[in-house]
Formats: structure tokens, sequence, C-alpha cells
């Protein structure tokens, strides 16, 4: 999916997932019809792409800064990059 929002193109073929709550259950990948990854373009930038089985909804592309960003990695269940890789700084230790 490809979108254009506020000048900027967000591709999913392009970006790479950072985080997700796409995973295998045993049945199906998807969670209730729906899924939510959280994508870094090339560029740095972080958009949330939902996807959707149901008919009479859409797939959406939503930018989110990079507070947003932090805060969906730590929520989402399945992270396919690890922090450094993401953010471009270590995880502080507890």
């Amino acid at each position: 999916m490809e979108r254009v929002i506020n000048g900027l193109r967000y591709d999913t073929e392009k970006a790479k997932v950072a985080a997700t709550n796409r995973y295998w259950d045993g049945h199906n990948w998807d969670r209730h019809g729906r899924t939510r990854s959280l994508m870094k373009t090339p560029k740095g930038n972080f958009f949330v792409f939902n996807e959707t089985r149901w008919q009479g909804e859409i797939d959406t592309i939503t930018p989110v800064d990079i507070e947003q960003a932090k805060a969906l990695y730590e929520e989402l269940p399945v992270q396919e990059m690890d922090y450094q890789e993401a953010f471009g700084v270590e995880a502080e230790e507890a």
C-alpha cells in the first residue's frame, strides 16, 4: 500500500516492520481480522499500517512522531527490529 500524506510518500513495500501484532497463533496471522504494524521508512520516518480483512473497512496508513513510535514499539507484542536498529540508540538499563 502506498499513500502520500503531507507531501511525504509512505510505502509498505519499501518500509520495514519495526514491531507488529501479526503472529501465527496456530490458526491464522490476523488478530480478529485486523493487524497493526509500526513501519520505518528508508529515510527513518515512522508510520502505523493498519490492515483489515473486514468487508466495509479499508487499510490505513498513519504517520507518527518518534515518541508515538517508541510507545507503540513497546506496546506491540512482536518486535522485528531491535531498539537500536529502530531508533538509533540503545535502550536504557532498568
